[in-house]
């Protein structure tokens, strides 16, 4: 029988790795038996791990969220995953380099010798586009309660500052009435973070640079989501935004969705609409002038990717899989690909 530590470590482990563990399957796994399996758990929940238990035909146990952040577990590849996550956080212009670069620090801190040695040989630095400029730094904050409302649909009051030069001062904001909204999409076009939301008091559809969005609370009642021009967020901001890039003169768009936050994606994105779909998934349209080179661009995400739509997009996607799949096979002797001597 493996020692206390090591043995709740790896309950700890198998733990976070599903939702629901029948007693009987961890006793197994771990090769000891039901009533030691109820012990770890109990040594666990003194930790500050909330573990709660289920009942059914075979009862088990269950991860489950609480009040306090415990300590968190990872292997190797997780471990390694999360630095280079980091690296590429302190790059998003959201708002939390700062505080990725601290996370950053601390996971470094606890890593064993040979994951800092490979987490060391990796350097990411972000290079913007020569044509384009840096878009404005939006406070993190600010980012997650616009993102609360629109997931709730409650109407949103905010003071928006009017556009300036950078460090102008706005004497009069406080004597401006709030806008009063209701949020519908928060998106990113062109480096920049926008709220897409219905203007009570304007009575249409406006969008409203986050940067320049101070929220007030408490929020309003609930709203009843509206539908939008075009009938969906991406054609409405390629509406708004048409002819400023070009990109909307492109006959090839296309909509996908990727399973990577909305600021990873926006960041390397000059030309297409991001939307938040959570923390972790995003819906991006984008435009080109074939569909090859869309399905070849969205590709270059590190992410899976479901295909929305068109039709067009997802045969790309099928006519790229079989020419890579050809490519990863040995060519014929002689035929194409094959080296010969000049």
């Amino acid at each position: 029988m493996p020692k206390t530590s090591s043995r709740l470590l790896s309950l700890l482990s198998l733990l976070q790795a599903r939702r629901d563990w029948p007693g009987a399957m961890l006793a197994e796994r771990l090769e000891i038996s039901p009533r030691t399996v109820r012990r770890d758990v109990d040594r666990l929940r003194e930790l500050g791990y909330p573990i709660v238990a289920f009942k059914g035909p075979d009862g088990g146990y269950r991860l489950d969220a609480g009040t306090e952040l415990p300590p968190l577990l990872f292997d190797d590849e997780q471990a390694v995953a999360l630095a280079v996550a980091l690296q590429i956080a302190t790059t998003t212009g959201a708002g939390i380099e700062e505080a990725a670069a601290r996370a950053l620090t601390t996971v470094r801190q606890v890593m064993p010798a040979r994951l800092r040695r490979r987490i060391d040989t990796l350097q990411v630095t972000a290079v913007e586009r020569p044509s384009t400029r840096p878009g404005p730094q939006v406070d993190s904050s600010v980012l997650l309660a616009l993102s609360v409302v629109v997931h709730a649909r409650e109407v949103l009051r905010f003071d928006y500052a009017p556009a300036s030069p950078p460090g102008a001062a706005h004497d009069d904001l406080a004597a401006t009435p709030p806008r009063r909204v209701q949020p519908h999409h928060l998106v990113t076009w062109g480096g920049r973070w926008y709220l897409v939301a219905w203007d009570l008091d304007r009575d249409d559809w406006r969008t409203f640079r986050v940067d320049r969005i101070t929220p007030r609370t408490p929020t309003g009642p609930r709203c009843t989501p509206r539908e939008l021009p075009g009938g969906n967020v991406a054609a409405f901001v390629t509406s708004r935004f048409h002819g400023s890039d070009g990109s909307g003169d492109r006959p090839c768009r296309g909509e996908v969705i990727l399973d990577l936050p909305a600021a990873v994606v926006s960041r390397h994105t000059r030309d297409g609409v991001v939307e938040e779909l959570g923390p972790d998934r995003c819906r991006l349209v984008l435009g080109s002038w074939s569909w090859l080179g869309l399905a070849a661009a969205i590709g270059g995400f590190d992410a899976d990717i479901e295909v929305v739509g068109p039709a067009e997009l997802k045969d790309a996607f099928a006519h790229l899989a079989r020419r890579y799949a050809d490519a990863a096979t040995d060519a014929p002797a002689g035929g194409v690909g094959s080296k010969q001597r000049l």
